[in-house]
């Protein structure tokens, strides 16, 4: 395997600073929309992950597409990076300047432009959130399934090509985007993909800068599948006596063609993190959390299917959860287990790995990984969204402890290369930003790396597009 990079290297990258030509003209252009104050820069040069860079030079506050045609315009005038900054809750060191310039704050552009219920498609706004947009469309009956957790902004889950909870149903943002709006490293506002599901026009733009992570333009509108509120929903939590147990179950699930909404597993740890911040009661062991959606006869037939296989491998008799209120509960709770767990050591930062496999390794994938930190002895939670084969790992360390990052590191690596070992890839859903360029050329290859490195240099040719993310500027 290849080492992961030199990351420091990537850290301390050349800056490239934002002249005071180009600050002139952002304030002729932006006014009070343009800061440079420190505590704003602070706050849009720090994500989730673990890293510590300095912040970047300047924070644009945009709100049209023609803000970003004029950013991007500027930037590639004199040669400045720009980082584009939607709800700030990446993993993997997307949003961090490694080599200073521009963030660019779409936050602002939050407006949900088009709603076609008859079609079940929607185009909205970069900056709009997957919480705005479901509370926008449910008074129609219908909903946005993508759910990565965090309410992240839907041009960012774009850029990342996020998944969530609900992928084993619905997909991820690769299934849900029909169209974009992108401005490009020059400035110029292009458009991708339609409204009509399906289309043999030309090259897939749509899909080239989904998932691209910012690298190849500035992501502005989006238009996306949308779906019906399903009639019936369920909600239920199965304990089982180990991991290898609730893991074994998901797979019989998927093999079945049971067509359960939601899958997800945590840990012992996880739910430990999460009585102590939410309040809850469970017990602590593994745990499935599953949604099932339908008609009232189509849930009660796939719950019914599900626990009998559960209970083959020992899991316990559903406790359901059928309100919304009590659903609500659940997966709140679930989806602040990674802040909970921060919680558990007290200025600790986490690394984590979110490697995905075919459904059938995914046991092995798991229960080799657990053998290992807890070899290790590094503290660790486990959740993951299992009935797709994705699960995350997060390592607990302590910042100051160089020697705990190392572990952590190490384990992380060695969970990759099993993944890649057996047909996976080193992440599901968090992208490669700064963390996993090394593992991009191991799943991929170099001549793959060297090709999307050659659509790089032709979209954005003087590397202003996020630099430094995906893989390094220099081959």
């Amino acid at each position: 395997m290849n080492a992961p990079h030199d990351l420091d290297a990537l850290l301390k990258a050349r800056r490239r600073p934002v002249p005071e030509a180009m600050l002139d003209a952002l304030r002729e252009r932006f006014g009070a929309r343009l800061s440079t104050a420190l505590a704003v820069r602070q706050q849009h040069g720090r994500d989730e992950s673990p890293f510590d860079v300095d912040p970047p030079d300047c924070v644009v506050y945009a709100e049209s597409n023609e803000d970003v045609a004029a950013v991007l315009a500027l930037a590639h005038e004199h040669s400045v990076p720009v980082i584009p900054y939607g709800a700030g809750s990446s993993l993997e060191g997307h949003l961090l300047a490694v080599q200073g310039g521009v963030s660019l704050d779409v936050s602002r552009m939050n407006q949900i432009l088009r709603v076609n219920a008859e079609d079940l498609t929607v185009t909205v706004q970069a900056g709009v959130t997957r919480n705005q947009l479901n509370a926008e469309i449910r008074h129609a009956g219908l909903f946005f399934p993508i759910d990565p957790g965090a309410d992240a902004s839907l041009g960012g889950m774009a850029a990342t090509r996020a998944s969530g909870t609900n992928a084993v149903r619905y997909g991820t943002m690769r299934e849900a985007v029909l169209g974009l709006s992108v401005v490009t490293a020059t400035g110029e506002l292009v458009h991708t993909g339609s409204r009509a599901r399906k289309s043999s026009a030309g090259y897939d733009l749509t899909r080239l800068f989904i998932g691209s992570e910012g690298t190849l333009g500035v992501i502005t509108e989006v238009t996306l599948r949308i779906y019906p509120l399903p009639e019936a929903v369920s909600a239920a939590v199965c304990f089982f006596p180990s991991i290898d147990a609730a893991v074994q179950t998901t797979i019989q699930i998927i093999q079945m063609g049971v067509p359960i909404a939601r899958c997800e597993l945590l840990d012992a740890h996880a739910i430990r993190a999460v009585n102590l911040h939410d309040k809850l009661g469970l017990r602590e062991a593994p745990m499935l959390l599953m949604e099932f959606h339908g008609s009232d006869a189509s849930v009660a037939e796939q719950a019914e299917t599900v626990q009998e296989i559960a209970r083959e491998f020992g899991g316990e008799d559903f406790e359901w959860a059928t309100t919304p209120e009590a659903r609500t509960k659940l997966w709140t709770a679930r989806h602040h287990a990674y802040l909970s767990a921060l919680q558990t050591k007290p200025g600790c930062r986490c690394v984590t790995t979110d490697t995905c496999v075919p459904i059938s390794r995914l046991a092995e994938s798991i229960n080799e990984s657990v053998r290992e930190v807890e070899e290790a002895g590094l503290p660790y939670f486990i959740v993951g969204h299992v009935g797709d084969g994705n699960f995350h790992l997060g390592y607990l360390i302590d910042p100051n402890l160089p020697a705990e990052r190392d572990t952590a590191e190490r384990l992380s690596a060695q969970m990759v290369q099993r993944a890649l070992r057996l047909e996976g890839t080193c992440t599901g859903e968090h992208g490669i930003g700064l963390h996993k360029q090394g593992f991009l050329v191991d799943e991929a290859g170099a001549g793959a790396v060297q090709l999307m490195r050659q659509l790089k240099a032709a979209l954005d040719p003087k590397n202003i597009m996020n630099p430094g993310k995906i893989f390094a500027s220099a081959p």
